[in-house]
C-alpha cells in the first residue's frame, strides 16, 4: 500500500515503516512507503535548489564532480576535505554549524552535523563506507527518518584479493620464505615446504554472503574450492539468492549460483551447525549488529575445528567486535584455530601490547583491505546511481534498515 502525493513531480522515497490498516478486518500489517517532495517543487520554507555537500578526507575529485554537475545541473554541489579523524572536536573546527544549513544531500564517511537542527533540510545521507556503524548513535539514525544509504558493493574486488593474498601467505609459508630472503639464505633445508597444500578440493565457509563474500566465493571457486554460505535469513528460492545491491561489473555472484550449500540464522545453534561443515577457510563478512557482536567465541571455534581435530584459517574483514578477541587469541595458542588474518580488531587501533602482533600464525593489517585506487570512482558511481533513482522516485540501493541495524 503506497501513499503518494500527485502534486509533486519528483519524489524522494525514504525508509519503509509499518502500520496496521484500520480497514483490514484481520489487522494485517502493511508497508507504508513515506515519500518526501523533491525540494525543487516546494515553494518557500527551504533552499531554492538542492544542495549536495560532500565531506571526505581526500582531495576533491574534480573530474568526478564535473560529471555530477553536468548530469544534475539543478543540484548545487559543494566539496569539503576534512581530516581523517573521528575526533568530533577536530571535525567541528573544520565544519562550522552554518555549513549544514542548506544541505539536502550529504555524502560522507564519518562527518555529520552535530545536531539535527543544524541541518533542517537534510533528506539523504550517502555513506562512503559499506557499513553504517559510525552513524548508529547519531540523531540522524536514532531520531529521524532521513534516508541513509551505504557504499556496500564497491569493496568486493579489492577485499577479495586481500583475502586470497593473506590466505596464501599462511598456507604457502610466505613469512618463512621472506625471512630466508632477508637472510640471503636459499633455505630449502630450513623449512618443510612439503606440507604446503593448495586450495583444490578444500572448503571455504562464507559467514555473510553479501557483495564481498560473493566475490571471495567467486575467486575461491576458481581456485578449485567448494564454497558454502551463511546468511541471516534463508535463501531458499532462486530470487532470494540473487544479489540485489550494487555490483561491480564482471564480479561477484549475481545469481547466487556458487555455493554448494546455504545455511542461515542469527542464533548460535544455527551458526555452530554451519561451522561444523568441515570448513578449511572461514571468512567473516557480516555486519556488526547487536546479534553479531561476539558472534564467534570459544564454542564457535571448537565447532569450527571439530574440537581441535581440524583447525581452520579464519579471516575477519568485517568489524572487530564480531569476534571475541581474547577467545580467538586463546584458540590460536592452543591450536583450535590454525591461523588468522585480521584487517579489523577490537579495539582499533590494535594496542601496541596486544599478543596478536607477534603471533607467527597471524597476519594483521590496519583496516585497509578495501582501500585502493578504484574506491573513490566506484563509490561515486554508486552514488550517481542513487541520485538517478532518486530523481525517478525509484528504490535506492543499499538503504539502511534501522530495524535490523544495517
Amino acid at each position: 500500500m503506497h501513499y503518494r502525493r500527485p502534486f509533486f513531480s519528483r519524489l524522494l522515497v525514504t525508509r519503509p515503516v509499518h502500520l496496521t490498516n484500520p480497514s483490514d478486518a484481520e489487522g494485517e500489517v502493511k508497508e507504508l512507503v513515506i515519500v518526501r517532495p523533491n525540494l525543487l517543487t516546494v515553494m518557500g520554507g527551504g533552499p531554492a535548489k538542492e544542495h549536495l555537500l560532500c565531506v571526505l578526507p581526500q582531495p576533491e575529485p574534480t573530474e568526478i564532480l564535473k560529471t555530477l554537475r553536468k548530469k544534475f545541473p539543478h543540484i548545487d554541489i559543494e566539496y569539503k576535505q576534512v581530516s581523517f579523524t573521528h575526533d568530533k572536536d577536530k571535525l567541528r573546527e573544520e565544519l562550522p554549524s552554518k555549513i549544514w544549513r542548506d544541505v539536502t544531500i550529504l555524502y560522507t564517511l564519518f562527518a555529520f552535523p552535530e545536531k539535527l537542527s543544524d541541518a533542517p533540510n537534510l533528506r539523504l545521507v550517502q555513506l562512503a563506507s559499506a557499513g553504517s556503524n559510525q552513524l548508529q548513535d547519531h540523531p540522524i539514525y536514532t531520531d529521524s527518518d532521513i534516508t541513509i544509504t551505504t557504499s556496500s558493493g564497491i569493496h568486493g574486488p579489492q577485499i577479495a584479493e586481500w583475502c586470497v593474498m593473506t590466505a596464501l601467505v599462511q598456507s604457502h609459508k610466505y613469512n618463512t620464505l621472506h625471512d630466508l630472503q632477508k637472510e640471503h639464505q636459499w633455505g630449502q633445508t630450513k623449512g618443510d615446504f612439503h606440507t604446503v597444500r593448495d586450495m583444490v578440493g578444500r572448503r571455504l565457509g562464507v559467514l555473510g554472503y553479501g557483495s564481498i563474500g560473493r566475490q571471495v566465493g567467486r575467486v575461491a571457486k576458481a581456485l578449485g574450492m567448494d564454497v558454502i554460505a551463511y546468511t541471516a535469513s534463508p535463501k531458499d528460492t532462486a530470487e532470494k539468492k540473487k544479489d540485489q545491491g550494487f555490483i561491480v561489473p564482471h564480479t561477484g555472484d549475481p545469481d547466487g549460483d556458487i555455493p554448494s550449500a546455504w545455511y542461515s540464522g542469527l542464533d548460535k545453534k544455527s551458526l555452530r551447525h554451519f561451522l561444523a561443515q568441515n570448513i578449511d577457510w572461514l571468512i567473516v563478512s557480516v555486519p556488526l549488529t547487536d546479534q553479531t557482536r561476539h558472534f564467534l567465541s570459544t564454542p564457535e571455534f571448537k565447532a569450527l575445528s571439530q574440537d581441535g581435530k581440524s583447525p581452520a584459517f579464519v579471516q575477519n574483514i568485517a568489524r572487530g567486535p564480531i569476534i571475541d578477541q581474547p577467545a580467538l587469541i586463546q584458540a590460536l595458542k592452543d591450536g583450535t584455530v590454525a591461523s588468522a588474518a585480521l584487517d579489523v580488531t577490537d579495539p582499533e587501533p590494535l594496542p601496541e601490547d596486544s599478543e596478536l602482533w607477534d603471533m607467527k600464525n597471524v597476519t594483521i593489517t590496519p583496516h585497509v583491505s578495501g582501500t585502493g585506487a578504484a574506491y573513490e570512482e566506484r563509490s561515486f558511481k554508486l552514488f550517481q546511481t542513487n541520485l538517478d533513482r532518486r530523481e525517478k522516485g525509484e528504490k535506492l540501493l543499499n538503504v539502511v534498515r534501522r530495524d535490523r541495524g544495517y
